[in-house]
């Protein structure tokens, strides 16, 4: 048995008509309420046959030889996800405001603090939810979520295809010039950033500015800043701010595609008192 705050469990089931549930409550120091709720929480996996899945229902029973998964991690569990806003249902996929701090992907150790669980607990009807592309956990904006394998499987195809045309807006440190094309490559793969000046303030000495990429690396639009000498307002990564005083201000501000159900071009634009204000 264990009291860690995290620790993790890999269990073989030898007997029929056993739960997850009961299986934990007998490994673990933690009470049933516990558990029941770390599932919920995603941090419970079944792996049977070639297949291994998050396990949320606590009276499925389970079969000899599969395999129960525990990641326990006190703090993750304790996390309190933020709360997104829905823009649209399109019934197969919608469109969300995602605010800072939610993540756009869990983790083993849970998925209750994601944009796809908060959609599946809050659409309705409910639905199964599956991440299309991500924005970082500090970034905030519009984000996508597909309802079905086969949506998602299109969607996935327009990111990676570059027909999905996306926008950002930032507020940079100091003068931006007029316009700016940044090539450097990041983590040895090309990475294209094009970025427009908005507008200046004297006053703060900063920069509001138009962000569009034709790749999508890793935190490429915060990397590409930082490396030209305008690093991002709240940028704990890659800003030049000890102790930043304001949030990360990213934000994917519209996004326009055809729909890959009817063809129709979709054009999605945030409401401006959802993007930076400089």
């Amino acid at each position: 048995m264990s009291t860690d705050t995290k620790f993790e469990k890999h269990i073989d089931i030898t007997d029929i008509d056993q739960t997850a549930v009961d299986v934990l409550s007998h490994s673990t120091k933690l009470s049933k309420q516990a558990i029941k709720q770390a599932m919920t929480k995603g941090a419970v996996w079944l792996t049977r046959g070639k297949h291994t899945q998050r396990l949320r229902r606590a009276s499925r029973p389970l079969k000899q030889l599969d395999t129960l998964h525990f990641y326990y991690n006190a703090e993750v569990l304790a996390a309190t996800p933020v709360e997104a806003t829905l823009i649209t249902d399109e019934g197969d996929y919608s469109l969300w405001y995602k605010p800072c701090g939610l993540l756009s992907q869990g983790s083993k150790w849970g998925d209750h603090c994601t944009i796809t669980r908060w959609a599946e607990q809050h659409l309705k009807p409910e639905r199964p939810a599956f991440i299309v592309h991500r924005l970082d956990r500090a970034a905030t904006g519009l984000i996508l979520v597909a309802h079905s394998k086969k949506t998602t499987r299109a969607l996935t195809a327009l990111f990676q295809q570059r027909t999905i045309h996306k926008q950002y807006h930032a507020i940079v440190h100091g003068r931006f010039p007029q316009q700016l094309t940044l090539e450097t490559a990041i983590d040895d793969r090309a990475a294209v950033s094009h970025i427009q000046l908005l507008k200046y303030s004297t006053q703060r000495d900063c920069s509001l500015v138009n962000v569009e990429i034709e790749t999508g690396r890793k935190h490429q639009i915060r990397r590409h800043l930082s490396q030209a000498g305008f690093p991002i307002l709240g940028d704990r990564l890659y800003g030049d701010e000890e102790t930043p005083t304001t949030d990360l201000q990213l934000t994917a501000v519209s996004l326009r595609f055809n729909c890959p159900n009817t063809g129709e071009q979709r054009d999605y634009e945030l409401d401006s008192h959802l993007r930076p204000q400089l």
